[in-house]
């Protein structure tokens, strides 16, 4: 085959209203890492891959098209999270339009969860790869190629006349070690374009890595249908060669590590802080836990190897509604993890979710009294989404598809809200909660002191308040010549 060339697209989404794009200068432009890893992949058996960071390179549903069109692959390869669904089937669309001969593969936790059902209604997708994709892919372009078949070609759903088959699925390998390092090197102006959220890390360039895949507990507002629920690792030292690699090629100084549960393993997170810091990278890094999986000495070892914050799903202050989550963890855990870590001298992030189903008022009080009482530095409040695949999914909506919420499942839009509590006292809430948080003077304080000491972190601000007092001041002048319109 003379064509070799594949283009990976992470889609543009919806998720920031129009006229707010301001907001892109404070919030995360993290990359697709599932892509690199495809692309380093797929570029390890002669293909040439390229890597289209949609929202990142500020291109709309037009601007990808054209650069795909320009580039001509005989593949593509789309990421898709649920909220992207109806911008990719624009996407796929119009290049099916341009180039009909161009296959269009899709994949990602949608397709994962919700693959049968996205292929019967968007005709213009070809095949839909679903869990881990990068031995599937290459299977699948075998396949094409005439080197297999479709039959026999694992977690694959694709087309046979007016049917839609599903193969089943392949024997999870436990060891991460044998996949390529990720494509850093394909992301258009990488580090510098790639930026987390503001204040989420300490000083940039910033890049992420998966050092394990799963997670073995079984929340109802988790799908793990990509990863399962196997933990699998990449060994320590793997773990350190690529932050050494990171440092030494691209300059970065934090590393977020993007795991579901980095420290799953006491053993394993213990070996590789002592790696670390017999390396002497000297730099900075982020993960997730649960609050039942740390431990003193441990962190004690992550700080000496430069945890700079970890990430906890404490999700809410009430136990009942804890057990309504099945989160197979107490809030007393909760509060004695927060404030061991924060004895240990390593910031918090808690992570919280409103609008649960049998969420009440007093259960939004017992939260806002337990924020009240643990020594946390960061707070990241979602509105609850039921996302497809997730147990609480077919809890509310049974078998049927819900695609009319697929547009707005971001974590940002109340879709449903609990008996006796409507969306507009919900927000109200969500509201008062963040706002008490951020108002503290220790709060205030610490984000102040994080500004000085990393002025990365008070240009970006100040760039978000030149935005966004532009727009405020666009709108002043617009509304007397609207109103004088009418």
């Amino acid at each position: 085959m003379s064509n070799r060339k594949i283009t990976f697209i992470n889609p543009p989404y919806d998720s920031i209203a129009k006229g707010y794009e301001f907001v892109k200068e404070i919030t995360n432009n993290s990359p697709s890492l599932g892509l690199m890893y495809l692309a380093a992949e797929v570029r390890e058996h002669g293909y040439e891959p390229e890597i289209i960071e949609s929202n990142i390179m500020n291109l709309t549903i037009e601007g990808v098209v054209e650069r795909v069109v320009e580039s001509a692959p005989a593949y593509v390869g789309i990421t898709l999270f649920t909220v992207g669904v109806w911008n990719t089937a624009e996407i796929a669309k119009s290049i099916k339009q341009k180039l009909p001969e161009t296959v269009i593969v899709i994949g990602g936790p949608h397709v994962s969860s919700m693959g049968r059902e996205t292929m019967e209604r968007f005709s213009q997708f070809d095949y839909a790869v679903t869990g881990e994709g990068e031995k599937t892919l290459m299977d699948l372009l075998r396949a094409i190629e005439g080197e297999g078949k479709l039959t026999e070609v694992p977690e694959l759903i694709y087309r046979d006349g007016p049917f839609i088959n599903q193969t089943q699925g392949r024997a999870i390998n436990r060891d991460l070690d044998y996949l390529p390092m990720p494509a850093w090197d394909l992301l258009p102006d990488f580090p510098q374009a790639y930026k987390p959220a503001i204040y989420d890390y300490p000083r940039g360039p910033v890049a992420t890595i998966a050092a394990s895949r799963g997670c073995p507990f079984h929340c109802k507002f988790c799908d793990t249908s990509t990863f399962g629920d196997r933990v699998r690792y990449y060994s320590p030292a793997k773990v350190v060669e690529m932050m050494r690699h990171l440092k030494q090629t691209y300059g970065i100084r934090h590393v977020m590590f993007v795991d579901d549960l980095f420290l799953a393993s006491r053993k394993r997170a213990s070996e590789f802080c002592k790696i670390l810091i017999e390396e002497g990278l000297n730099m900075t890094w982020s993960c997730t836990s649960r609050v039942d999986t740390v431990h003193e000495d441990v962190l004690a070892l992550m700080k000496q190897a430069g945890c700079w914050e970890i990430s906890f799903g404490l999700e809410s202050g009430s136990q009942e509604m804890l057990e309504k989550m099945v989160k197979s963890a107490k809030v007393k855990d909760s509060e004695r993890a927060v404030k061991m870590t924060a004895a240990a001298g390593i910031r918090t992030k808690g992570l919280f979710m409103l609008g649960y189903p049998g969420e009440t008022v007093d259960s939004i009080e017992e939260t806002k009294q337990f924020v009240r009482n643990i020594p946390m530095t960061i707070m990241n409040l979602t509105k609850f989404t039921p996302y497809p695949g997730s147990p609480i999914y077919y809890d509310l909506y049974g078998s049927n598809i819900r695609d009319d919420h697929w547009e707005k499942m971001n974590g940002m839009n109340f879709l449903w809200s609990p008996e006796g509590i409507s969306i507009d006292e919900l927000d109200k809430h969500y509201r008062e909660m963040l706002v008490s948080f951020y108002r503290r003077p220790s709060i205030s304080w610490h984000y102040t002191w994080l500004s000085l000491l990393y002025p990365q972190h008070m240009v970006r601000l100040i760039k978000f308040g030149a935005h966004f007092a532009k727009y405020k001041v666009t709108n002043l002048i617009r509304k007397p010549a609207l109103e004088n319109e009418r």
